[in-house]
This record gives C-alpha cells, structure tokens and sequence, in this order.
C-alpha cells in the first residue's frame, strides 16, 4: 500500500474534481502491475495497473487507495474491471465518500467472490485525499494556511528591504505544494504591494497553481504577473470588473468568505494553498476556513515586524490547538504542520 500511495501522489494537483488514486497489483510476492490516476477524463489508476498486469492479474492482489468505483461517470466502473481481470484480493485503503459508491465497489467485488480487505493505509490515503474528501462532503476546497516566519513570529519587517524569511530549501518545499495543490490564493494587498508571480519554479514536471485572488474592489491591475488567463479573482457582488475580464480573469462574485470558497469547489479546485498576507488569512481563521496549517519557521530574530495574524485571541484559552502535529527539518529552518479541521470521511 505503501508504493501505491507513492503512485497516487505523482497525481496530485492534476486530478480535480476527481482524487488522486493509486494502484498495485501484487502476484507471487512479485509486483506486476502499477499505476495511477493522472488527470479527469482518462483511466483510472486500476486500468493502468491491470494494463501492465496482463494475464499476471488473474489470482492476484491489488493494492488501491480508494475503493474501485461502481459507477460509470467519464470512465466505467473499476470495480468491474478488477472482477473481469480475475484478480482474487482487493485491498483498499480508504472508502470512497462519494454518494454514488460509499461501499459499493466493495460491496460489488465481495459480490463477485473477491476477497476484499479495507483499511490499510487508511490515515495516510485519507490524509492524501484531503482536496477530494473536501470537495465532495463540503463543496469547497481543502484550505492550506502556508506562512513563514522568524523564531520571533514576524512574516516581514516594517520598512523597506524585505528579503527571503526561510532558506533555499523551505523555498523548494513550498514549490512542491504549489505544484501538488490546485489553487493558490493571495489577496489584493499582496498583488499591490509584492506584484507575486505565483508560479512553480524549481520543480521538474512541475506545473503551476490556479491563481486566486481575492479582490473586494477589482483594484489588482492589469499588469499583475499573476494575472493571466483563467486567474480567478473573488470580487463584491458590485465590482467593476471589466478591465480584469478583458485580461482573460475569471470573475467570481461572493458576497462572504463562505461563499466565495463554495464558488471555488463549484469551479473544480480541490485544494487551495493559501498565501495572502495577515489580512486575508485571518479572515480565513475566523470563518473556520483554514483547514491545515504549514508553518516555516527560520531561526531568525527580527524584533519589530509584521506576524502571521491580525485578529488576536482574548485569552489562550480562545487559542486554536493543532492536532496531528508533525515537526521536520527543512535546511536551517523548521517545517511544522498540522490540522485544524478533520480530513472529512464519509
């Protein structure tokens, strides 16, 4: 299961509406068949695998990360195709909380005498399918809070001269969750005053993340760079946003917070990297909208300077306590993440 995690990821940031999967087939000890899930509208990651299986795949064991489909959408159901293969074990990580399966692409290949075990791996493919589960159960993306900061807590100092808080390598890091996630948000603020690309750089087959900006008063200009064609900018109901449409922008009216990240997951984007400045992200927190936060912390002291949030808390009992907390190394600089909203189930 552990290798066909591995395949799913090689499909992460790709694969809106649809979920990262991946698939190994297992024969004799020997693996015989692997794939995954690379884009909406082509084969599933068990059509891949069992391509590459051939007849290996009759009495074998596949390894999937969500359970088969049932049902035909784009593609027909995997579920079906393993029962054809012959395959005598099926071992899926995590069910699918999708209505039209939720259990019965198990149920089907029980059905067929197949032998199916479920479970294994299942944190991690939960974990892995975070934008997926999200879309599906809430209809809209799953937000990512992305900040770096010195040991002292600030994001840029007061004046002018601001350079790069973390080191090359907490920089490549945040590269990789560009190019893993759909959408990258920063606010009006930010195009202002920084003029951010919001490009993936660094990253070999990388691409880049839908730009979003969230734009109350249509002020970002027509020159952004991160204006391009299909850059989603989030206005007021009543914004003028002719300018912006005649740059190839796609406006999205909301009248809250809410409902601009529901227009978003109307728009397919399963995940949103969230990099704005204090502003834009404490909006996010107070809505409840942030659902796992990457913290990049540089051993730096900078006293006087901006911090990650401007709403503060009255007391720390009002504090919001991460859970699955994990702590790595990244360079000189410490990489923290966590949760502040459940990966939904089903």
């Amino acid at each position: 299961m552990a290798q066909a995690l591995a395949e799913a990821a090689r499909g992460l940031g790709r694969t809106a509406p649809n979920p990262p999967v991946g698939c190994v087939i297992v024969r004799g000890g020997e693996v015989v068949g692997r794939g995954f899930h690379p884009r909406a509208g082509e084969p599933h990651a068990e059509v891949f695998a069992l391509r590459e299986a051939g007849e290996r795949a009759r009495g074998a064991t596949a390894h999937v990360t969500l359970e088969p489909c049932s049902h035909f959408g784009r593609t027909p159901p995997c579920a079906d195709a393993l029962i054809r293969a012959g395959v005598a074990r099926v071992v899926v990580a995590a069910l699918d909380p999708n209505p039209r399966v939720a259990g019965r692409g198990v149920q089907r290949l029980r059905e067929a005498g197949i032998e199916v075990e479920v479970g294994v791996g299942e944190a991690e493919a939960v974990r892995q399918q975070a934008g997926f589960r999200s879309l599906v159960t809430r209809g809209r993306p799953w937000v990512v809070y992305k900040y770096a900061m010195t040991l002292d807590g600030k994001v840029a100092a007061c004046g002018e001269g601001n350079g790069a808080v973390t080191s090359t390598e907490a920089r490549a890091q945040v590269m990789r969750w560009r190019d893993e996630l759909d959408a990258i948000a920063v606010g009006s603020g930010t195009v202002l005053s920084d003029d951010p690309a919001l490009t993936t750089r660094g990253v070999e087959g990388g691409r880049d993340a839908r730009p979003v900006i969230f734009d109350r008063r249509a002020r970002t200009p027509v020159t952004a760079r991160a204006l391009r064609p299909g850059t989603v900018v989030v206005t007021a109901p009543d914004a003028q946003t002719s300018h912006l449409e005649g740059a190839g922008a796609v406006i999205l009216r909301a009248g809250s917070l809410p409902d601009a990240l529901s227009g978003l997951g109307e728009l397919d984007l399963s995940s949103l990297l969230l990099e704005g400045g204090p502003g834009l992200a404490s909006s996010f927190l107070a809505h409840g909208l942030v659902d796992e936060v990457c913290a990049l912390i540089a051993p730096k002291l900078l006293g006087t300077g901006l911090t990650p949030l401007n709403n503060a808390a009255r007391s720390m009992a009002d504090a919001r306590a991460l859970s699955d907390v994990q702590v790595q190394p990244l360079g000189p600089d410490v990489l923290v993440t966590g949760l502040l909203n459940d990966v939904p189930r089903l």
